[in-house]
């Protein structure tokens, strides 16, 4: 068997010698290479990343993490930035208010004492309460004026209720159970608590301003010939006052009729009621047609208010008519309707002594209690309940 030559191909083997030729290279390399820089290009295998289900709730969640981040952070300015904006502004007033809350009432008025008390019947406890005289002053002016009139009213208006009490008392028994009640039938009267009651919040600048008034008259009366007279007063005139014997029987000089322009401006200068006939029967006790018309006949005083009366034949005097059918002033008129009678009234009162939107008028236009009260009650001096009342004074 003959021995076969092979040929080796170039191409080949220049192929092997390139590849012997790299290892080479590489093997001489690694010998230079520290065992530190081999473990450091040794690639590090990545760990496993856990398998987490994913369902369309936990993708709703991952969706409105933006929003809800949005959404807390407004409502945080809501709470933090707007109150301050709100208190800001208003800050001052705030401080303000704070100021006003703080600061304290005015001190009580101190009343001057008096050597003369009364014993005033409180008709709803039914007992007897006794007071010092200047102390009832401040009550009565309380009750029968109002206390927001001018100040020379309020001490007019003083001056009648002081004169009255002493002018009662001196004709009062000293054994009397009391000197008089507190209501219309002498003066009206209300105790610290009625009036505080009445008054609420205002009690005190109100209270105050009737104790200075008081203070700024004490222990002054009116007087007529040295002696106390028979102070009258009234809420609204029908623009004049009335003489006292156009009202009542006595005819006093001091008690005479004035033009009293200053009322109209009361809230009571004008009123109207309407009767049937059969309650006008019935109050002044007469007999009148039903829905027929009949004669009245009217005749008035020097001050326009009714004197005598004549309705149907009845004659009734203007005061009759007037307390029977509970009129605001004896100044009416009458007009017949129907089965019906309207009265219209001018003024509220009697109508006799001292007017007192009268007298809050003249304050208002400047003039001093003094003027006011010699203007109404003609040829009065002012004198005090010492030298007018030695006896009253020593009791």
């Amino acid at each position: 068997m003959s021995k076969r030559k092979y040929l080796i191909n170039p191409a080949k083997k220049k192929k092997t010698d390139v590849l012997k030729k790299i290892k080479e290279k590489q093997q001489a390399a690694a010998k230079t290479i520290t065992p530190a820089e081999k473990t450091a290009d040794i690639p590090r295998k990545k760990p496993a990343r856990k398998f987490k289900p994913r369902h369309m709730l936990t993708k709703r969640r991952m969706n409105w993490k933006i929003p809800s981040f949005f959404f807390v952070s407004a409502l945080m300015l809501i709470i933090l930035v707007i109150p301050t904006l709100i208190v800001v502004p208003f800050g001052e007033d705030q401080q303000h208010e704070a100021t006003t809350v703080e600061t304290k009432a005015e001190p009580a008025v101190e009343l001057a004492s008096s050597p003369v008390s009364v014993s005033v019947m409180r008709h709803a406890y039914d007992e007897v309460e006794n007071v010092d005289l200047e102390e009832y002053v401040v009550r009565v002016v309380a009750s029968e004026m109002p206390a927001e009139f001018e100040t020379e009213a309020l001490k007019a208006q003083a001056l009648a209720a002081r004169t009255y009490i002493v002018n009662h008392k001196l004709y009062t028994d000293e054994t009397d159970e009391y000197d008089v009640t507190d209501t219309v039938m002498h003066q009206v009267y209300k105790d610290d608590y009625e009036l505080q009651k009445q008054w609420g919040s205002d009690y005190d600048w109100k209270i105050n301003k009737i104790k200075e008034a008081v203070n700024d008259t004490q222990g002054e009366i009116l007087t007529y010939n040295d002696a106390p007279i028979t102070p009258a007063f009234f809420s609204t005139s029908n623009g004049y006052t009335e003489n006292s014997e156009d009202y009542w029987e006595d005819e006093l000089p001091y008690l005479r009729s004035v033009e009293s322009r200053w009322d109209e401006d009361s809230p009571k200068f004008r009123d109207q009621k309407t009767f049937s006939m059969e309650q006008v029967e019935e109050a002044l006790e007469i007999e009148l047609p039903n829905n027929e018309s009949f004669d009245i006949e009217v005749t008035r005083t020097d001050s326009e208010r009714v004197d005598q009366l004549v309705l149907n034949g009845n004659e009734l005097s203007g005061r009759e008519v007037r307390e029977k059918l509970e009129l605001q002033s004896s100044d009416f008129s009458i007009k017949q309707r129907d089965n019906h009678l309207i009265f219209t009234t001018k003024g509220y009162g009697h109508g006799i002594g001292m007017s007192q939107y009268g007298a809050n008028g003249m304050a208002e236009e400047g003039n001093s209690y003094q003027d006011i009260v010699k203007y109404y009650y003609k040829d009065v001096e002012v004198s005090t309940v010492t030298d007018s009342a030695p006896a009253l004074v020593s009791r």
